[in-house]
């Protein structure tokens, strides 16, 4: 295990693309891609693991990089929502009115999409499993669901 003191330089793999950072120990994934990367889709909510605005995924699976520390994110393959062009969940968003504000729609299109690959033909219960881990405070959750099912099956 990599164990850093001080700052340190790292290398992440950040939308496809290796790029090279500063960390302190204490820095989180979230601070790092906003305060270093300048990518802001994975946005500061509650920024104790609750709401999931901050959601990127890593190696596919959503993460809150809150949660996360920087340097646990080494040899890891990262995808924020500036990473995804075009992919049928944001489509499906724009279509079924799936937003709001906007605040939280990234961390919910990670999460939707990682489950568009992992469970392709998930049901109305592994939906609601997995938008269990985002919060939205404006709109219903009808509209996200209905985004979600266009885009499945």
């Amino acid at each position: 295990m990599l164990k850093i003191s001080g700052n340190t330089t790292l290398v992440l793999n950040i939308n496809g693309e290796d790029r090279e950072i500063i960390a302190k120990p204490s820095d989180t994934l979230l601070y790092t891609l906003r305060n270093q990367l300048g990518l802001t889709g994975a946005k500061p909510g509650c920024e104790n693991g609750d709401c999931g605005a901050c959601t990127v995924l890593v190696d596919n699976w959503p993460i809150k990089s809150c949660l996360m520390l920087t340097v646990e994110a080494l040899g890891k393959k990262i995808t924020t929502i500036e990473g995804l062009n075009n992919i049928p969940i944001q489509k499906a968003f724009i279509e079924n009115w799936g937003f709001q504000c906007g605040y939280c729609t990234s961390g919910f299109i990670m999460v939707c999409h990682s489950l568009s690959i992992h469970h392709p033909d998930a049901d109305e219960h592994t939906i609601e499993e997995w938008l269990q881990s985002n919060l939205c405070r404006c709109t219903s959750y009808q509209e996200i669901r209905d985004a979600i099912n266009s885009i499945l099956k």
